[in-house]
Protein backbone atom coordinates (compact mmCIF):
# COMPACT_ATOMS: atom_id res chain seq x y z
CA UNK A 1 0.00 0.00 0.00
CA UNK A 2 1.79 3.35 -0.85
CA UNK A 3 2.36 5.93 1.64
CA UNK A 4 -0.49 8.53 1.94
CA UNK A 5 0.36 12.47 1.94
CA UNK A 6 0.17 14.30 5.56
CA UNK A 7 -2.99 15.93 5.55
CA UNK A 8 -2.63 19.97 6.78
CA UNK A 9 -4.63 22.92 6.81
CA UNK A 10 -3.33 26.45 7.03
CA UNK A 11 -5.24 29.60 8.39
CA UNK A 12 -4.34 32.85 7.14
CA UNK A 13 -5.84 35.35 10.04
CA UNK A 14 -6.44 39.03 9.38
CA UNK A 15 -5.71 41.56 12.15
CA UNK A 16 -8.54 41.46 13.70
CA UNK A 17 -8.13 37.75 14.76
CA UNK A 18 -10.26 36.46 12.57
CA UNK A 19 -9.37 33.88 9.62
CA UNK A 20 -10.14 35.31 6.70
CA UNK A 21 -8.96 31.67 4.23
CA UNK A 22 -8.14 28.26 4.86
CA UNK A 23 -6.13 26.09 2.37
CA UNK A 24 -5.98 22.05 2.47
CA UNK A 25 -3.45 19.75 1.54
CA UNK A 26 -2.40 16.55 1.44
CA UNK A 27 -4.41 13.26 1.74
CA UNK A 28 -7.49 13.24 3.95
CA UNK A 29 -8.69 9.88 4.52
CA UNK A 30 -8.72 7.41 6.91
CA UNK A 31 -5.20 7.45 7.85
CA UNK A 32 -4.69 10.59 8.57
CA UNK A 33 -7.61 11.07 10.66
CA UNK A 34 -6.47 10.97 14.20
CA UNK A 35 -3.82 13.77 12.76
CA UNK A 36 -6.57 15.70 11.27
CA UNK A 37 -8.68 15.82 14.25
CA UNK A 38 -6.04 16.65 16.56
CA UNK A 39 -4.83 19.69 14.43
CA UNK A 40 -9.08 20.59 14.14
CA UNK A 41 -8.87 20.21 18.24
CA UNK A 42 -6.18 23.73 18.13
CA UNK A 43 -8.65 25.65 15.59
CA UNK A 44 -10.84 27.64 17.89
CA UNK A 45 -14.11 28.05 16.36
CA UNK A 46 -14.57 31.40 14.93
CA UNK A 47 -18.63 31.79 13.87
CA UNK A 48 -18.87 33.27 10.30
CA UNK A 49 -15.29 34.02 10.16
CA UNK A 50 -14.41 32.44 6.79
CA UNK A 51 -16.20 32.20 4.02
CA UNK A 52 -13.63 30.27 1.77
CA UNK A 53 -11.73 27.25 2.23
CA UNK A 54 -9.08 26.98 -0.67
CA UNK A 55 -9.11 22.61 -1.37
CA UNK A 56 -6.72 23.21 -5.06
CA UNK A 57 -4.21 21.65 -2.96
CA UNK A 58 -6.37 17.99 -1.73
CA UNK A 59 -4.42 15.50 -3.36
CA UNK A 60 -7.07 12.44 -1.64
CA UNK A 61 -10.50 12.37 -0.28
CA UNK A 62 -13.14 9.72 1.36
CA UNK A 63 -15.64 9.32 3.31
CA UNK A 64 -14.13 10.67 6.55
CA UNK A 65 -12.03 12.97 5.13
CA UNK A 66 -15.54 14.57 3.81
CA UNK A 67 -16.54 14.23 7.32
CA UNK A 68 -13.81 16.27 8.92
CA UNK A 69 -13.61 19.03 6.39
CA UNK A 70 -17.47 19.87 7.27
CA UNK A 71 -16.41 19.87 10.29
CA UNK A 72 -13.87 22.24 9.80
CA UNK A 73 -16.55 23.96 8.02
CA UNK A 74 -18.78 24.00 10.87
CA UNK A 75 -16.01 25.22 13.46
CA UNK A 76 -15.24 28.18 11.02
CA UNK A 77 -18.80 29.79 10.06
CA UNK A 78 -21.50 26.57 9.51
CA UNK A 79 -22.02 24.42 6.27
CA UNK A 80 -24.12 27.22 4.24
CA UNK A 81 -21.71 30.23 4.69
CA UNK A 82 -18.03 28.66 3.49
CA UNK A 83 -17.74 27.98 0.13
CA UNK A 84 -15.06 25.26 -0.79
CA UNK A 85 -12.97 26.33 -4.00
CA UNK A 86 -10.59 24.59 -5.77
CA UNK A 87 -12.16 21.16 -5.16
CA UNK A 88 -11.68 18.52 -8.52
CA UNK A 89 -15.41 17.60 -9.76
CA UNK A 90 -14.51 14.00 -8.05
CA UNK A 91 -14.19 15.21 -4.40
CA UNK A 92 -17.05 17.96 -4.62
CA UNK A 93 -18.89 15.01 -5.56
CA UNK A 94 -18.11 12.91 -2.25
CA UNK A 95 -18.67 15.65 -0.37
CA UNK A 96 -21.74 16.43 -1.70
CA UNK A 97 -22.74 13.06 -0.88
CA UNK A 98 -21.52 12.90 2.77
CA UNK A 99 -23.42 16.51 3.76
CA UNK A 100 -26.47 14.74 2.34
CA UNK A 101 -26.40 11.74 4.44
CA UNK A 102 -25.32 13.04 7.40
CA UNK A 103 -27.38 13.95 10.53
CA UNK A 104 -28.52 17.77 11.17
CA UNK A 105 -27.64 19.19 14.69
CA UNK A 106 -29.63 17.31 16.75
CA UNK A 107 -31.13 14.91 14.71
CA UNK A 108 -29.60 12.13 16.33
CA UNK A 109 -30.84 12.96 19.88
CA UNK A 110 -33.03 9.82 21.18
CA UNK A 111 -36.43 10.28 21.59
CA UNK A 112 -38.12 10.39 25.00
CA UNK A 113 -38.92 6.86 26.41
CA UNK A 114 -42.67 7.26 26.71
CA UNK A 115 -42.98 8.53 23.20
CA UNK A 116 -40.82 6.12 21.98
CA UNK A 117 -43.69 3.44 23.74
CA UNK A 118 -46.40 5.38 22.35
CA UNK A 119 -45.35 5.18 19.18
CA UNK A 120 -44.90 1.50 19.30
CA UNK A 121 -48.25 1.04 20.65
CA UNK A 122 -49.95 3.01 18.16
CA UNK A 123 -48.05 1.44 15.71
CA UNK A 124 -49.10 -2.07 17.02
CA UNK A 125 -52.94 -0.92 17.26
CA UNK A 126 -52.81 0.03 13.83
CA UNK A 127 -51.45 -3.31 13.00
CA UNK A 128 -54.51 -5.17 14.47
CA UNK A 129 -57.12 -4.20 11.66
CA UNK A 130 -55.09 -5.81 8.46
CA UNK A 131 -53.94 -8.80 10.47
CA UNK A 132 -58.10 -9.19 11.81
CA UNK A 133 -59.26 -8.80 8.42
CA UNK A 134 -56.43 -11.11 6.60
CA UNK A 135 -57.23 -13.59 9.12
CA UNK A 136 -61.39 -13.43 8.15
CA UNK A 137 -59.93 -13.73 5.04
CA UNK A 138 -58.35 -16.57 5.18
CA UNK A 139 -60.91 -18.36 6.95
CA UNK A 140 -63.74 -17.56 4.16
CA UNK A 141 -60.68 -19.70 1.40
CA UNK A 142 -60.59 -22.45 4.46
CA UNK A 143 -64.56 -22.44 4.27
CA UNK A 144 -64.39 -22.76 0.64
CA UNK A 145 -62.10 -25.41 0.73
CA UNK A 146 -64.28 -27.77 2.90
CA UNK A 147 -67.57 -26.88 1.18
CA UNK A 148 -65.86 -28.00 -2.18
CA UNK A 149 -64.14 -31.49 -0.31
CA UNK A 150 -67.89 -31.92 1.15
CA UNK A 151 -69.18 -31.30 -2.19
CA UNK A 152 -66.68 -34.26 -4.11
CA UNK A 153 -65.28 -36.46 -1.18
CA UNK A 154 -63.45 -38.39 -3.82
CA UNK A 155 -60.94 -35.67 -4.22
CA UNK A 156 -60.15 -35.98 -0.38
CA UNK A 157 -56.48 -36.98 0.70
CA UNK A 158 -58.01 -39.42 3.16
CA UNK A 159 -54.70 -41.07 3.98
CA UNK A 160 -53.14 -37.44 4.39
CA UNK A 161 -56.08 -37.38 6.78
CA UNK A 162 -56.09 -40.07 9.23
CA UNK A 163 -51.78 -39.53 9.22
CA UNK A 164 -52.27 -35.84 10.81
CA UNK A 165 -55.47 -37.49 12.80
CA UNK A 166 -52.48 -39.16 14.27
CA UNK A 167 -49.99 -36.74 14.70
CA UNK A 168 -52.42 -33.97 16.26
CA UNK A 169 -54.65 -35.81 17.52
CA UNK A 170 -53.27 -39.45 19.07
CA UNK A 171 -49.40 -38.36 19.48
CA UNK A 172 -51.06 -35.17 21.79
CA UNK A 173 -52.84 -37.26 24.37
CA UNK A 174 -49.56 -38.09 26.72
CA UNK A 175 -49.02 -34.51 26.92
CA UNK A 176 -52.85 -33.60 27.60
CA UNK A 177 -53.77 -36.17 30.07
CA UNK A 178 -50.45 -34.83 32.01
CA UNK A 179 -51.42 -31.31 32.23
CA UNK A 180 -54.65 -31.98 32.99
CA UNK A 181 -54.30 -34.38 35.67
CA UNK A 182 -52.57 -31.78 37.38
CA UNK A 183 -54.42 -28.64 36.77
CA UNK A 184 -56.88 -30.82 38.52
CA UNK A 185 -54.94 -31.89 41.40
CA UNK A 186 -54.47 -28.17 41.98
CA UNK A 187 -57.49 -26.83 41.38
CA UNK A 188 -58.63 -29.62 43.88
CA UNK A 189 -55.97 -28.40 46.39
CA UNK A 190 -56.52 -24.91 45.84
CA UNK A 191 -60.39 -25.13 46.40
CA UNK A 192 -59.63 -27.87 49.21
CA UNK A 193 -57.59 -25.85 51.42
CA UNK A 194 -61.09 -22.77 51.85
CA UNK A 195 -63.38 -25.10 51.78
CA UNK A 196 -61.59 -27.16 54.85
CA UNK A 197 -62.38 -24.24 56.81
CA UNK A 198 -65.63 -23.98 56.68
CA UNK A 199 -66.21 -27.85 56.16
CA UNK A 200 -67.87 -27.76 52.85
CA UNK A 201 -65.46 -30.45 51.71
CA UNK A 202 -68.42 -31.96 49.34
CA UNK A 203 -68.42 -28.87 47.25
CA UNK A 204 -64.86 -28.77 46.24
CA UNK A 205 -65.97 -31.65 43.22
CA UNK A 206 -68.60 -29.59 42.23
CA UNK A 207 -66.15 -26.97 41.51
CA UNK A 208 -63.81 -28.50 40.14
CA UNK A 209 -66.28 -30.66 38.04
CA UNK A 210 -67.69 -27.51 36.58
CA UNK A 211 -64.82 -25.55 36.20
CA UNK A 212 -62.75 -28.55 34.14
CA UNK A 213 -65.25 -29.55 31.77
CA UNK A 214 -67.08 -26.19 30.70
CA UNK A 215 -63.38 -23.60 30.84
CA UNK A 216 -60.09 -25.37 32.33
CA UNK A 217 -60.06 -28.82 30.04
CA UNK A 218 -60.89 -26.62 26.54
CA UNK A 219 -58.98 -23.89 26.99
CA UNK A 220 -55.42 -25.99 27.99
CA UNK A 221 -56.22 -28.64 25.56
CA UNK A 222 -56.48 -25.37 22.35
CA UNK A 223 -53.11 -23.65 24.41
CA UNK A 224 -51.19 -27.05 23.92
CA UNK A 225 -52.81 -27.71 20.27
CA UNK A 226 -51.57 -24.51 19.67
CA UNK A 227 -48.27 -24.75 20.82
CA UNK A 228 -47.68 -28.14 19.55
CA UNK A 229 -49.76 -28.36 16.09
CA UNK A 230 -50.18 -25.43 15.12
CA UNK A 231 -46.53 -24.68 15.58
CA UNK A 232 -45.79 -27.80 13.25
CA UNK A 233 -48.62 -26.73 10.79
CA UNK A 234 -46.68 -23.74 10.21
CA UNK A 235 -43.34 -25.16 10.10
CA UNK A 236 -44.54 -28.23 7.79
CA UNK A 237 -45.69 -25.83 5.14
CA UNK A 238 -43.29 -22.99 5.26
CA UNK A 239 -40.77 -25.55 4.17
CA UNK A 240 -42.91 -26.77 1.80
CA UNK A 241 -42.48 -23.23 0.62
CA UNK A 242 -39.34 -22.95 0.88
CA UNK A 243 -38.64 -25.96 -1.16
CA UNK A 244 -40.81 -24.92 -3.40
CA UNK A 245 -42.97 -28.74 -2.77
CA UNK A 246 -46.33 -26.18 -3.30
CA UNK A 247 -45.48 -24.90 -6.51
CA UNK A 248 -44.61 -28.35 -7.55
CA UNK A 249 -48.08 -29.22 -6.52
CA UNK A 250 -49.59 -26.77 -8.41
CA UNK A 251 -47.41 -27.75 -11.39
CA UNK A 252 -49.14 -30.65 -11.22
CA UNK A 253 -52.69 -29.38 -11.91
CA UNK A 254 -53.57 -30.07 -8.60
CA UNK A 255 -55.02 -27.12 -5.44
CA UNK A 256 -52.39 -27.19 -2.34
CA UNK A 257 -55.38 -25.95 -0.60
CA UNK A 258 -57.23 -29.33 -0.98
CA UNK A 259 -53.95 -31.40 -1.13
CA UNK A 260 -52.19 -29.43 2.55
CA UNK A 261 -55.38 -27.34 4.28
CA UNK A 262 -58.01 -29.70 4.50
CA UNK A 263 -56.53 -32.78 5.84
CA UNK A 264 -54.88 -30.46 8.64
CA UNK A 265 -57.82 -28.43 9.45
CA UNK A 266 -59.90 -31.44 9.60
CA UNK A 267 -57.72 -34.10 11.57
CA UNK A 268 -57.94 -30.91 14.33
CA UNK A 269 -61.15 -30.07 14.26
CA UNK A 270 -62.32 -34.04 14.53
CA UNK A 271 -59.79 -34.64 17.34
CA UNK A 272 -59.49 -31.88 19.52
CA UNK A 273 -63.13 -32.45 20.79
CA UNK A 274 -61.83 -36.27 21.87
CA UNK A 275 -58.37 -34.33 23.63
CA UNK A 276 -60.83 -32.13 25.26
CA UNK A 277 -63.08 -35.22 26.50
CA UNK A 278 -59.72 -36.91 27.76
CA UNK A 279 -58.48 -34.11 29.46
CA UNK A 280 -62.08 -34.12 31.20
CA UNK A 281 -61.57 -37.76 32.51
CA UNK A 282 -57.94 -36.98 33.41
CA UNK A 283 -58.71 -33.65 35.56
CA UNK A 284 -61.01 -35.41 37.00
CA UNK A 285 -58.65 -38.01 38.25
CA UNK A 286 -56.81 -35.60 39.65
CA UNK A 287 -58.91 -33.98 41.62
CA UNK A 288 -60.53 -37.12 43.25
CA UNK A 289 -57.28 -38.10 44.50
CA UNK A 290 -56.70 -34.74 46.01
CA UNK A 291 -59.85 -35.41 47.64
CA UNK A 292 -59.69 -38.75 48.43
CA UNK A 293 -56.07 -37.75 50.41
CA UNK A 294 -56.40 -34.17 51.32
CA UNK A 295 -60.43 -34.41 52.29
CA UNK A 296 -60.79 -37.66 52.99
CA UNK A 297 -63.68 -37.98 50.48
CA UNK A 298 -64.11 -41.36 48.81
CA UNK A 299 -64.17 -42.06 44.90
CA UNK A 300 -67.21 -43.26 45.49
CA UNK A 301 -69.03 -39.91 46.73
CA UNK A 302 -66.97 -38.16 44.29
CA UNK A 303 -68.11 -40.11 41.44
CA UNK A 304 -71.72 -39.63 42.93
CA UNK A 305 -71.51 -36.32 43.30
CA UNK A 306 -70.75 -35.83 40.20
CA UNK A 307 -73.83 -37.44 39.02
CA UNK A 308 -75.94 -35.69 40.90
CA UNK A 309 -74.36 -31.66 40.12
CA UNK A 310 -72.47 -31.94 37.02
CA UNK A 311 -75.26 -31.45 34.25
CA UNK A 312 -74.35 -33.09 30.69
CA UNK A 313 -74.89 -29.51 29.19
CA UNK A 314 -71.86 -28.17 30.54
CA UNK A 315 -69.56 -31.28 29.57
CA UNK A 316 -71.71 -30.27 25.83
CA UNK A 317 -70.33 -26.94 26.34
CA UNK A 318 -67.00 -27.79 26.56
CA UNK A 319 -66.13 -30.27 24.38
CA UNK A 320 -68.58 -28.08 21.50
CA UNK A 321 -66.03 -25.15 22.05
CA UNK A 322 -63.14 -27.80 20.94
CA UNK A 323 -64.33 -27.75 16.69
CA UNK A 324 -64.78 -23.52 16.94
CA UNK A 325 -60.92 -23.28 18.84
CA UNK A 326 -59.49 -26.36 16.23
CA UNK A 327 -60.54 -24.47 13.36
CA UNK A 328 -59.42 -20.91 14.79
CA UNK A 329 -55.60 -22.64 15.24
CA UNK A 330 -55.67 -24.52 11.68
CA UNK A 331 -56.42 -21.30 9.94
CA UNK A 332 -54.05 -19.19 11.31
CA UNK A 333 -51.06 -22.21 11.22
CA UNK A 334 -52.18 -22.95 7.45
CA UNK A 335 -52.85 -19.16 6.93
CA UNK A 336 -48.75 -18.24 8.35
CA UNK A 337 -47.44 -21.22 7.05
CA UNK A 338 -48.28 -20.71 2.98
CA UNK A 339 -47.63 -17.08 3.26
CA UNK A 340 -44.43 -16.98 4.84
CA UNK A 341 -41.59 -16.32 2.97
CA UNK A 342 -38.99 -18.57 1.46
CA UNK A 343 -36.33 -18.42 3.81
CA UNK A 344 -35.40 -20.00 7.26
CA UNK A 345 -35.70 -16.88 9.37
CA UNK A 346 -39.32 -16.03 8.42
CA UNK A 347 -40.16 -19.92 8.66
CA UNK A 348 -39.05 -19.27 12.70
CA UNK A 349 -41.07 -15.85 12.90
CA UNK A 350 -43.99 -17.45 10.75
CA UNK A 351 -44.04 -20.45 13.42
CA UNK A 352 -43.66 -18.09 16.83
CA UNK A 353 -46.51 -15.87 15.62
CA UNK A 354 -48.56 -18.74 14.65
CA UNK A 355 -48.60 -19.78 18.83
CA UNK A 356 -48.80 -16.16 19.71
CA UNK A 357 -51.83 -15.74 17.77
CA UNK A 358 -53.82 -18.98 18.26
CA UNK A 359 -53.36 -18.46 21.93
CA UNK A 360 -54.60 -14.82 22.13
CA UNK A 361 -57.72 -15.71 19.51
CA UNK A 362 -58.45 -18.78 21.82
CA UNK A 363 -58.51 -16.87 24.82
CA UNK A 364 -61.10 -13.89 23.09
CA UNK A 365 -63.05 -16.72 21.88
CA UNK A 366 -63.72 -18.39 24.68
CA UNK A 367 -64.40 -15.37 26.42
CA UNK A 368 -67.17 -14.22 23.97
CA UNK A 369 -68.51 -17.44 24.35
CA UNK A 370 -68.32 -17.15 28.61
CA UNK A 371 -70.51 -13.85 27.48
CA UNK A 372 -72.75 -15.42 25.35
CA UNK A 373 -73.93 -18.83 27.30
CA UNK A 374 -74.32 -16.02 30.32
CA UNK A 375 -76.56 -13.84 28.19
CA UNK A 376 -78.64 -17.36 27.18
CA UNK A 377 -78.31 -18.77 30.79
CA UNK A 378 -76.28 -21.39 29.42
Amino acid sequence: MADTAPARFVATVDDAGRSTALAVQGDWVLANASVIAGELERLPPRPGAAARIEASGLSALDTAGAGLLMEVADRLGGRAVVEFAGLRDVHRNLLDLVRERAFEPGEHIKEPYHHALVWTLGRAAAQIEPLVESQIRYLGYVATLLAQAAIRPARMRWREFLIQCEHAGLDAIPVVVLITFLIGVVLAYLLGLQAAQYGANVFVIDGVALGMVREFSPLLVAIIIAGRSGAAFTAQLGTMRLTQETDAIAMMGLSPGQVLIVPRVLALVVTMPLLVFVGDLAGLVGASVICRLMLELPFETFIERIHSSLDARHVIIGIGKAPAFALTIATIACRLGMTAERDTRSIGIATTSTVVQAIVTVIVIDAAFAVAFQAGKL
